[in-house]
């Protein structure tokens, strides 16, 4: 299930109101509608926080592995990282669904291609320039 349509149940179920859950955990209404009818991502782990207090669930329940992933290559490399990693996502996805891997295999080539990612991107900083290390984030 995707975030979108787990935040809409857990909304639902509890009775409450968009604006009621924006103002909950302290984002605007507009925000919080483009989560829930826009499949769009918290930009912090801080917001799933808010979001897994309010309805009373676990974190994790909220996000899924590759929403973890998006959302920790966003706050540590901006934007530019953010799209990079739904690319990579979205690749390992197509690459997922034909295979024959079996689920524990699978989770360890994810696991991998994440540290892989991260530890290019962390090389690649100290060869960017700081102007435009301000302008990505």
């Amino acid at each position: 299930m995707k975030f979108a349509e787990k935040i809409r149940i857990l909304r639902i179920q509890q009775g409450k109101t968009q604006q009621a859950v924006a103002d909950g955990i302290h984002v605007s209404l507009r925000t919080y509608v483009s989560y829930e009818q826009e499949g769009r991502y918290p930009r912090n782990r801080e917001i799933y926080d808010r979001m897994a207090a309010y309805f009373g669930v676990e974190k994790n329940y909220l996000m899924a592995e590759d929403e973890s992933f998006v959302t920790q290559a966003s706050e540590q490399f901006g934007s530019r990282g953010k799209q990079q990693a739904e690319a990579l996502v979205a690749e390992l996805t197509g690459l997922f669904a034909g295979g024959e891997l079996s689920e524990n295999d699978r989770d360890a080539v994810m696991i991998a291609l994440q540290k892989a990612y991260f530890d290019c991107k962390e090389d690649n900083q100290k060869y960017v320039s700081s102007s435009r290390r301000k302008k990505e984030e």
